[in-house]
């Protein structure tokens, strides 16, 4: 069985989260989704005030705020759902340990950059989970809407490709979707002809995905973001997947990106690691 775990703070942006892993799991064979909210035993409120609730109660409190969850889920999508409250006061190891003990196939996360404190309170401990590098992590923006996933860009930098590509989960997810697989590559050095290395660390990917069919561009401009941003919206990309490195997560999800991205607002991206 497929297993997609969504954490969630019960915030608007993991709600669409887990809607958006519904839809996704719907459309998978043999396959469920995990609502997971990670309590800390010690704990206040929003604005820092004791809690008045014995710890068992707050226990049972997000126990039934997760199955609010899952009947809203299950009125809009048929998918097995579970809920799940687990203690831990560092939420990146505990969906760590959490992943690697039940087998988890992919995270899929809600991110906003809207304002200061929801890119701390949110977008830091999603981008901590993709940077973890324990399993795929796909990263859902507000507002994306699940149209199912038909076009697959894979961003790469054509450097070693036989080393630095993590081929076995890329392939996991598109097992999954089973899309049109577009490989790009955006560098301002590019010409008419590509040059001997490039071209041979193209035969490489080719191979290594051939099942897969995938087709090449390579595209010369100075900025990498302008490049994916025209392309995701020229092909219709539905998912961006990419090997973060250099804190490249991060920079998609600045404020200062945000109104350069055009796609920023409703294609995902999948975070996997070398």
């Amino acid at each position: 069985m497929r297993k997609f775990l969504v954490p969630t703070d019960f915030s608007e942006t993991s709600k669409n989260a887990a809607a958006f892993a519904a839809q996704v799991a719907a459309n998978v064979k043999d396959s469920k989704i995990i609502l997971l909210n990670v309590s800390d035993k010690i704990a206040g409120g929003s604005d820092g005030s004791i809690q008045t609730e014995s710890h068992t109660d707050r226990l049972t409190i997000l126990g039934k705020a997760l199955e609010v969850m899952r009947d809203e889920i299950l009125a809009k999508a048929d998918v097995k759902v579970e809920c799940i409250v687990e203690e831990g006061s560092s939420l990146v190891s505990t969906l760590t340990r959490f992943i690697r003990h039940q087998g988890i196939d992919v995270v899929i996360m809600g991110i906003t950059g809207a304002t200061r404190l929801e890119q701390i309170l949110m977008g830091s401990n999603t981008l901590d989970m993709a940077n973890a590098g324990i399993c795929p992590v796909i990263i859902v923006p507000p507002g994306a809407v699940y149209n199912g996933i038909k076009n697959v860009v894979f961003c790469s930098d054509f450097k070693d490709v036989e080393e630095s590509t993590p081929i076995a989960p890329i392939k996991t997810i598109l097992d999954l979707f089973k899309p049109a697989l577009h490989i790009v590559n955006v560098d301002h050095e590019h010409y008419v002809e590509l040059t001997d290395e490039y071209k041979i660390e193209r035969s490489k990917l080719e191979n290594m995905l051939k099942e897969y069919n995938p087709e090449f561009y390579f595209i010369r401009l100075y900025d990498f973001l302008d490049a994916i941003s025209v392309f995701t919206f020229d092909k219709k990309i539905d998912l961006i997947v990419t090997i973060p490195k250099k804190h490249f997560l991060k920079g998609l999800f600045t404020p200062s990106h945000t109104k350069k991205l055009a796609y920023h607002s409703h294609v995902p991206i999948v975070a996997i690691h070398e």
